[in-house]
């Protein structure tokens, strides 16, 4: 979680907790391996950092709620808007069951249904995979508190501490025609990860030969929402609108995914927060459309730029043709000269 995702957690009210829940990240590593060239890289600089199990996330989030707030087991088959109100959506999922919410917020990730509701295009995939997983040391993992990110011959591992025992660890490399085959087997995963790093450091085998199988996973379409897609088009219809990878899906070379998602729930609060008081609305249809305009309107230039930045940088470690390198590097100094500035961004208040 970067330092913005912290501000967004803090504004939420359940930073404090959370911290007690992973290490702060206070430096960054980048080893290239066959030379063993160390450079620094600006992790923990620009403020909070720290990595958080999803499971300690989520469980944390749905503790602040009222009981029964939460259905889990939900997925969404169709939206359409009655035709007898023009003001309600008919939500129908997939047990049959129909709701007429007066606000759909669509969160149902990369291949959301909500999008295609609101105009957005599918999302786009890059011809790089990604295998994540966990590593439990008895003792004290050899990595202090600091980030490592190892690349070789294009294959990237990363690594970042979660407390003192556990280690989470990524790994992206080149599409494979097998790999949608592997995916579904997390010991094949654990063997083609092995096999990926060879040459790599004999500690760096070790920790993935000791992951725990059960927490590898292997991403074999790296999905992404075209910054062009967000920037023309207001991903708000009515009173449906998006949030979360459903809304700027970006494969995880920023690492912002997750922190960029819960700036949209700030940000989507406040607006329906600021708006609920307006008069003459006795349906609340009035102030709901309201609210997800300003909310949309608030949120697109910001997901726009982290989508072009994601774009940019996964379209550099996707391509083999050398023009279009350059174009992406030179792109990036242009545009993103300041590696961190992602990080400084507040969402604001609820």
């Amino acid at each position: 979680m970067q330092p913005n995702g912290w501000r967004a957690l803090h504004h939420l009210g359940i930073a404090s907790k959370l911290r007690q829940t992973a290490l702060p990240i206070q430096s960054g590593h980048y080893i290239t391996v066959k030379d063993g060239k160390h450079t620094d890289l600006p992790v923990g600089n620009g403020g909070e950092c720290r990595c958080l199990r999803r499971s300690d996330l989520m469980k944390t989030l749905a503790e602040e709620l009222p009981p029964n707030t939460v259905r889990l087991g939900c997925k969404v088959v169709s939206i359409k808007v009655d035709a007898n109100t023009s003001a309600y959506s008919i939500l129908h999922l997939h047990d049959g069951t129909t709701l007429m919410p007066r606000v759909i917020i669509g969160c149902d990730g990369v291949n959301s249904v909500v999008a295609s509701i609101v105009g957005l295009n599918s999302s786009r995939h890059f011809s790089t995979c990604a295998i994540r997983g966990v590593t439990h040391y008895q003792t004290l993992h050899p990595f202090g508190t600091a980030f490592y990110l190892f690349d070789k011959d294009g294959v990237r591992l990363g690594l970042l501490p979660i407390n003192h025992n556990d280690v989470y660890w990524f790994l992206t490399r080149k599409l494979t025609s097998t790999d949608s085959m592997v995916s579904k087997d997390q010991r094949l995963i654990k063997e083609s990860t092995v096999e990926a790093i060879k040459g790599f450091p004999n500690h760096i085998t070790e920790m993935i030969n000791n992951s725990d199988v059960d927490s590898l996973h292997l991403t074999d379409q790296m999905r992404y929402r075209a910054p062009w897609d967000l920037l023309r088009t207001k991903f708000c219809k009515g009173t449906v609108t998006l949030a979360g990878d459903a809304l700027h899906a970006m494969a995880p070379f920023l690492a912002q995914g997750g922190s960029a998602s819960l700036e949209d729930a700030v940000v989507l609060a406040r607006c329906l927060s600021q708006n609920m008081g307006i008069a003459l609305d006795p349906t609340g249809m009035k102030a709901a459309r309201a609210a997800l305009d300003q909310y949309a309107k608030e949120r697109k230039m910001r997901v726009f730029w982290l989508s072009l930045e994601t774009f940019v940088v996964g379209t550099m470690h996707d391509t083999s043709a050398l023009l279009v390198r350059g174009l992406c590097i030179i792109t990036l100094i242009i545009l993103f000269r300041d590696k961190i500035a992602n990080t400084r961004y507040d969402c604001g208040r609820l």
